[in-house]
């Protein structure tokens, strides 16, 4: 079959970016893939981060020709000139990568002009539908857009649960998201501590080590993990490593570390960590913390179960269907500081890290990207 995937793929960062290109992998095994990607995904002054590109090159090797920067979410004259360049390959299925509001219009746009010239099945993987954070009119984008679409991929029951509102009568599938496997294998702690004071001047040889990974939003709960943190400390020996981008002001955060005096327990690697570092934090640490306030499911649950690494998360979204609660890791109340504390330390105290470690390594067996791909299919 003739797919195209549209949305980003590398050289934009993110994990909507990387699970775009693991799809073209997967697909393009049995398929003729292409990809439509953006040349302008975010305007500037709308982006939160420091850059939107990953500084190196494509760690997943697409061809230059099968990545084609179309797409300028400022003009919607690109929008049209997209539907119809698509359209004139005549594909079998066009399959959007969703995950806000915002790309609605543009997304309906290039729907609509493809509709309107060929014959094909065009699909939505919604990541998201509605925002973490409201929009205007994400309403009445989310119906416009959806009207143009035959059928929905989604990863989550809250996520399902958002589709039902919006879609009555087309298809869906639902299935987690797969594993990121496309960072490098798993290496022992040793050797990821040695590489992190190596290329960041991380210093947590022979200390107890929690991750909070990802980037910085008010949603992520990072907060909340930094006010339990002096309850830990009480019990236990820990050094907290928040790596990530500031999406927001920074020094609410740096404020907070100085008021409850843990400067010395938290390390802070404040920038976007690319692809071939990524497996040296997790392969570093003991315990990944979610400790989100809200959420549908997180790319970071699936590059914590690919590297055996036990998980805290709260009982948000598609986050506690990942987690299975005092098996792989535990599930605890979002915004509650002290059952956060507690879990940490039933963590450390009872040395639960091997047991969830093997615990994981079964049941990650069901988060194959050959399963996703089975269920997306059927779709088409």
């Amino acid at each position: 079959m003739k797919i195209i995937l549209v949305g980003p793929a590398y050289p934009y960062r993110g994990g909507i970016a990387q699970s775009q290109s693991i799809l073209f992998q997967e697909l393009l095994k049995d398929n003729e893939v292409s990809i439509v990607n953006f040349k302008r995904q975010y305007p500037g002054f709308l982006f939160p981060g420091k850059s939107q590109f990953e500084d190196g090159g494509d760690a997943f090797g697409i061809p230059v020709e099968k990545n084609q920067r179309l797409i300028d979410i400022l003009n919607p004259i690109s929008w049209i000139s997209s539907g119809i360049k698509i359209a004139r390959r005549k594909p079998d299925v066009v399959i959007f990568s969703y995950w806000m509001p915002f790309f609605a219009p543009c997304y309906a746009k290039i729907a609509f002009f493809i509709n309107r010239f060929c014959k094909t099945k065009i699909l939505l993987i919604c990541h998201n539908i509605l925002p973490h954070e409201k929009q205007p009119g994400q309403n009445l984008l989310t119906k416009i857009l959806f009207a143009q679409v035959d059928g929905f991929m989604v990863l989550s029951e809250s996520v399902e649960n958002d589709l039902k509102k919006f879609n009555k009568t087309k298809p869906y599938r639902n299935s987690p998201h797969p594993i990121y496997n496309t960072f490098g294998e798993a290496i022992t702690k040793q050797e990821a501590k040695l590489q992190l004071k190596k290329l960041y001047d991380v210093q947590v040889e022979g200390e107890n080590t929690i991750l909070f990974f990802g980037f910085i939003r008010k949603y992520k709960g990072l907060h909340y993990l930094l006010d339990s943190l002096p309850k830990v400390l009480k019990q236990q020996r820990v050094k907290l490593l928040v790596v990530g981008e500031y999406y927001e002001d920074e020094q609410p955060y740096k404020d907070q570390i100085e008021q409850l005096g843990i400067e010395a327990e938290v390390i802070q690697v404040s920038k976007y960590v690319p692809n071939e570092h990524i497996r040296y934090f997790f392969c570093a640490a003991d315990l990944v913390v979610q400790p989100y306030v809200s959420a549908t499911q997180s790319g970071i649950s699936q590059i914590a179960y690919f590297y055996n690494r036990p998980m805290i998360s709260t009982r948000v979204g598609a986050l506690s269907e990942v987690v299975v609660d005092g098996k792989t890791g535990f599930i605890v109340t979002p915004e509650n500081s002290l059952e956060l504390a507690e879990a940490i330390n039933q963590f450390y105290s009872q040395n639960l890290e091997a047991e969830f470690a093997a615990n994981i390594d079964k049941e990650k067996e069901k988060y194959s990207w050959e399963y996703f791909v089975s269920k997306l299919k059927e779709l088409f």
